[in-house]
């Protein structure tokens, strides 16, 4: 994997979801000390120029360097959006991109990204031609130092295989929702561990509420003395997962942040891997 000249953050913030709240809660997620920033240019379920408010704003005020900062968008295809597209959608593939990628610069207010991300494949099995030429654009990006890192969401591991072998440059994160009834995405965490690719997991509570609401996972928070989100997140971690949250809660921010004073023993790892 390619590195970045920064440690990548331990949890990220995301985004999605929060509409006209996304710049004073993306605000109270850096005041909180998020580092990591996950948004995409995708009117349809995200704010990007919201995200770009409350950087811009938390820099000004110096609650935070640019450089301390993780910053991560997405592409995303026609057929993923409503009809405020950021790009021309009769034109080819890769002016998409990079028109796409220019807006998503204005919006955020810096003048390159961290983490470039294919929201997912428009297809549900292989990498479609179009697919390709967009990974082609994000990896002319990356050449040129647009942005320090590519990835994709949303994607099967049969299709991750593909882009894989097909790719110039590798996707450095993967981006999926995360079940426990899959045993956290078992298989395309195995094949990014294998690759050096770091998979970032998200919907690890949303995803996973009648798990996380049994007796076996209950009775592990009453003994640690922990949330049932502070478990998760330590859980992930220690599996070498990059974690997602987009909690809304001042209070919940800061106690997703606040797991580097415990560790979960190989049983409760156990537990928590197989709690479907």
């Amino acid at each position: 994997m390619q590195q970045l000249s920064t440690a990548l953050p331990q949890l990220v913030y995301g985004t999605a979801w929060k509409e006209y709240e996304t710049e004073r809660l993306t605000l109270l997620a850096l005041e909180a000390g998020f580092r990591g920033i996950d948004t995409a240019n995708q009117r349809k379920h995200y704010h990007e120029a919201q995200v770009g408010s409350a950087i811009a704003k938390a820099i000004a005020r110096g609650l935070v360097d640019r450089d301390a900062l993780f910053v991560q968008t997405k592409f995303t295809s026609v057929d993923g959006q409503d009809h405020r597209l950021p790009y021309d959608g009769k034109a080819d593939p890769r002016a998409q991109v990079e028109q796409s990628f220019a807006s998503s610069l204005e919006h955020l207010q810096i003048e390159s990204l961290d983490s470039y991300v294919l929201h997912g494949p428009t297809t549900h099995t292989g990498i479609a031609p179009y697919d390709l030429e967009v990974w082609r654009a994000m990896e002319a990006l990356q050449n040129r130092g647009a942005t320090r890192l590519i990835g994709v969401s949303n994607i099967a591991l049969d299709q991750l295989e593909e882009l894989c072998e097909r790719a110039y440059v590798a996707p450095a994160f993967v981006q999926n929702r995360c079940y426990a009834r899959t045993g956290w995405d078992r298989d395309v965490r195995s094949f990014c561990t294998k690759r050096g690719i770091v998979y970032q997991g998200f919907s690890l509570l949303t995803a996973n509420r009648t798990e996380l609401s049994g007796a076996r996972f209950s009775s592990l928070c009453s003994r640690l003395g922990k949330t049932a989100a502070q478990i998760v997140f330590r859980f992930a971690v220690q599996l070498g997962m990059q974690p997602l949250t987009g909690t809304s809660d001042a209070m919940h921010m800061r106690e997703d942040l606040a797991i580097d004073d415990f560790t979960l023993t190989a049983d409760e790892l156990h537990l928590v891997e197989y709690l479907a």
